[in-house]
């Protein structure tokens, strides 16, 4: 059996529409962080239920609602899902030492979408799915989780 889940990050207070388009149908969404206003949160919950994290620019309201990290399983898979600026600049390498255990890590705060796998770990991170920043794209991820384990893709979304 397949789980999608949706993976957002560096919104900054901006759902562009297609978002919800390439979110339709998963069963979860994650969000790693710099949401901006919490209203944001709930758009997102009438697409999925959704598991989200602070980031460095989100405001004490975010603070006191989120956590900073969150450990959980996703269909056999044990994750977590952080911003990623307590590690600095996280690479992939820095969050597989950091979360050994983890077969997936999933985090923010670069902007820059990533897939890497180190050792049995698979870090992923979304890119910013918020305002155009450093010239890079405006970017989402689809998460698939089966039995061949977690992979995933990166969707580059319309618009400045």
């Amino acid at each position: 059996m397949s789980v999608r889940i949706g993976v957002i990050s560096d919104t900054h207070g901006l759902l562009r529409p297609d978002v919800f388009h390439h979110l339709e149908g998963v069963e979860r969404i994650l969000h790693a962080g710099d949401v901006g206003p919490a209203e944001l949160l709930v758009e997102l919950e009438a697409v999925a239920p959704v598991t989200a994290v602070y980031g460095n620019t989100d405001d004490l309201e975010l603070r006191e609602r989120l956590q900073e990290v969150e450990r959980l399983e996703l269909g056999g898979v044990r994750a977590v899902l952080l911003h990623g600026d307590q590690l600095g600049t996280p690479t992939p390498e820095g969050l597989a030492r950091a979360y050994p255990d983890a077969d997936l890590v999933v985090y923010g705060h670069t902007h820059r979408p990533l897939i890497q796998t180190v050792g049995s770990t698979l870090t992923l991170n979304p890119g910013s799915a918020g305002p155009r920043r450093f010239r890079l794209p405006a970017t989402l991820s689809v998460l698939e989780l089966d039995d061949g384990g977690p992979r995933a893709q990166i969707i580059e979304l319309e618009g400045d």
